[in-house]
């Protein structure tokens, strides 16, 4: 699933491609439960002469604004992608909202699982007010993590997959943040000394950054893998540490990554480097 580096990859290359001030003349809906608000009907009604006036990023959320008012939040879930392309190129299969611009291309959806989601709505919090902290934000302070920490009595991973608390990370993020701040994923967060925490607080970002840097994780060459705009991969699984490296040497210490579940999800850590007990 496209996470904070991924999906803020597809906006900037959205942005390099011109995409803001164009307007959309009309869209084709070729899998209505894609739409989540309204219905496919009144959606194809509202989005019409509308101009694209700023992308941004909330969480693992597209958020497009229009004019006139309204905003529409594109979510990719595990293989969603957006690109841009010439009005005559076949459409494929697995394309199944295209908007049609005022320069003559189309922005295209393409989700070969068809878990991605849209919304259009008039004001954000319709869509995203639940949502956490930004990890790459200034309010991203230690003090900021160190309340969300101490208030909850829950294993480290599923806290930090949590969106409501931080919006952005996943499982690729999380598990690297931990081994980066030498933390199991099933220590419990409110048993974490001070200096863990700023361990924690620290390699959030840094794990982000990274992935930023090399635009994104793409985990194949199998069509559900991230691929931004331009259909390029990322580069970040280069530089992984743990995620999806079982069996391989740490290179920090040299013993081997293990893969267990935790809250039912894949993870992936150094035994040694991350031990359960603090």
């Amino acid at each position: 699933m496209p996470e904070l580096p991924e999906v803020q990859t597809v906006i900037n290359d959205l942005i390099a491609e011109n995409l803001i001030g164009q307007n959309i003349l009309g869209v084709e809906i070729r899998w209505p439960k894609i739409v989540v608000v309204p219905t496919a009907e009144k959606f194809r009604e509202l989005i019409k002469n509308r101009q694209i006036t700023h992308l941004s990023r909330r969480g693992k959320f597209i958020q497009i604004e229009l004019k006139p008012k309204k905003f529409l939040f594109v979510h990719l879930r595990m293989s969603g992608r957006l690109f841009l392309s010439v009005a005559d190129l076949p459409v494929s299969k697995h394309e199944y909202i295209i908007l049609s611009l005022s320069d003559g291309r189309q922005l295209r959806y393409h989700d070969t699982r068809k878990f991605g989601r849209f919304w259009l709505v008039g004001q954000p919090e319709e869509v995203i007010g639940r949502l956490g902290i930004e990890p790459l934000s200034a309010e991203f302070t230690l003090d900021a993590l160190t309340q969300k920490i101490r208030n909850h009595h829950r294993q480290l991973k599923p806290l930090l997959l949590d969106q409501t608390v931080i919006a952005g990370l996943g499982n690729i993020y999380v598990d690297e943040a931990l081994w980066k701040a030498r933390l199991h994923p099933q220590r419990l967060a409110d048993s974490l000394k001070k200096q863990e925490i700023l361990a924690l607080h620290e390699a959030i970002p840094q794990v982000l950054r990274q992935g930023l840097d090399n635009q994104g994780t793409s985990l194949g060459n199998g069509k559900a893998n991230f691929r931004s705009t331009n259909q390029k991969p990322g580069r970040n699984q280069e530089a992984l540490k743990v995620f999806r490296r079982t069996g391989q040497h740490c290179s920090r210490c040299g013993a081997k990554i293990t893969r267990i579940i935790v809250g039912q999800r894949s993870t992936h850590l150094c035994p040694h480097c991350q031990p359960i007990k603090s």
